[in-house]
């Protein structure tokens, strides 16, 4: 998701878990022991303020995103490490410790107790962990595990950015301020959050089961089937059926009956979303067709070197669906012949962004691509139709 609703997210479940304090007190007199803690939902004198624990969730749920930083170190970096160690279970604990302590020192209530952060942890774990969930449930891939392991898990069924979803936050949260003494409205704004993955989630299910009829209905020898969740709705997907050659690809809406027309008249869609929504079909009128893995029948035999040299490690693990996007010989600025096989995933192009992100090369040297030893290969990422070093 992206790091407004993570945002969002935090802000209204900390305001779920936060009470408005019924009586006021004189703060403690600084250094006075105050014995257990006043936690957020207790209510009472010493309590952080509702306003303070929708702070501490707001920068909580938008925390784990700040391994961003990892692009300054490189594209190969950033693909390794993006929702890695700040989005890891296992690091939680750590994670809202440190955070709890330094907003702690944000707020007079709590820098006068001693131990005052521990009245913000719970928020800030809590706050933490919908931003986890709220990742896991899109299809790029968390490392809850790290850092002891490096696997990637997701939900796979809400697309990483969903206007309906945020809103949903967003209104809670109009909501909560309009009652300010109540809890519901939080309640209420989560839930219906957590409703709507639930959609995304059966229109996930309908995609492969249109998967399955296809591979079916065409005698397709299906090795594995990879649904992505696309713009605008829940039930827009793109259909990969995989033969151990080939892709068999479909952009489909799962409950359309009928084509929808790009900027059609009378339409409660706004003309840009319709752009991005038209291209979906019913799933009698899906358009397939076949991208190899691995290029055609013409590829040169050095793309699989290409693809499986050891320099391009970092890619297989990545990408869940990868293709072949070119294959090139041209000579490098020696004058010898170069070898070039590009790879793009199918999981980040859709109608509408055809050209998408994660598009990386493996160039061969000369000897290399010859079976001889010679200079090291080279990776590169396509941006903009230009050949970027990594």
């Amino acid at each position: 998701m992206d790091t407004i609703t993570h945002a969002l997210s935090g802000a209204l479940l900390a305001r779920l878990i936060a009470a408005r304090i019924e009586t006021s007190a004189a703060l403690p007199p600084e250094g006075t022991a105050t014995g257990r803690f006043t936690a957020p939902w207790d209510g009472r004198a010493g309590a952080p303020a509702p306003w303070q624990s929708v702070v501490v969730g707001t920068v909580a749920g938008a925390f784990p995103d700040i391994d961003i930083v990892a692009q300054a170190f490189g594209d190969i970096a950033y693909l390794t490490q993006h929702r890695g160690l700040t989005h890891s279970v296992l690091m939680l604990p750590l994670w809202a410790l440190g955070l709890a302590w330094l907003l702690s020192k944000c707020f007079a209530l709590t820098r006068a107790q001693p131990g005052g952060w521990k009245s913000l942890y719970v928020v800030a774990a809590a706050s933490l962990a919908i931003h986890i969930a709220g990742d896991w449930i899109t299809q790029f891939g968390t490392m809850l595990l790290q850092p002891l392991s490096n696997q990637r898990f997701g939900l796979g069924a809400m697309f990483i950015i969903d206007l309906s979803f945020s809103g949903l936050l967003l209104a809670g949260l109009l909501l909560a301020s309009i009652f300010p003494r109540r809890r519901w409205p939080a309640a209420l704004g989560l839930g219906a959050a957590v409703s709507w993955v639930g959609v995304a989630w059966g229109g996930q299910q309908e995609a492969i089961a249109v998967a399955e009829r296809h591979a079916a209905a065409q005698g397709i020898d299906v090795q594995e089937i990879v649904v992505m969740p696309r713009p605008v709705s829940p039930f827009n997907w793109t259909i990969t059926v995989f033969d151990g050659n080939d892709y068999h690809v479909a952009h489909v809406n799962t409950r359309r009956t009928e084509p929808l027309q790009a900027q059609a008249a009378g339409s409660w869609m706004p003309a840009f979303l319709q752009a991005f929504s038209a291209p979906y079909q019913p799933e009698r009128l899906a358009a397939w067709t076949v991208v190899p893995r691995f290029g055609d029948a013409a590829a040169p035999g050095w793309v699989a070197q290409a693809w499986e040299h050891e320099v391009f490690g970092f890619y297989r693990w990545f990408a869940q669906t990868p293709a072949l996007l070119l294959a090139q010989e041209a000579p490098d600025a020696s004058g010898r012949l170069e070898r070039c096989a590009w790879f793009r995933d199918l999981r980040f192009e859709f109608p509408g962004r055809e050209a998408g992100p994660f598009r990386y090369g493996v160039c061969l040297p000369p000897a290399e691509a010859s079976g001889d030893s010679g200079a090291p290969a080279r990776v590169f990422k396509l941006e903009d139709g230009q050949r970027l070093p990594v």
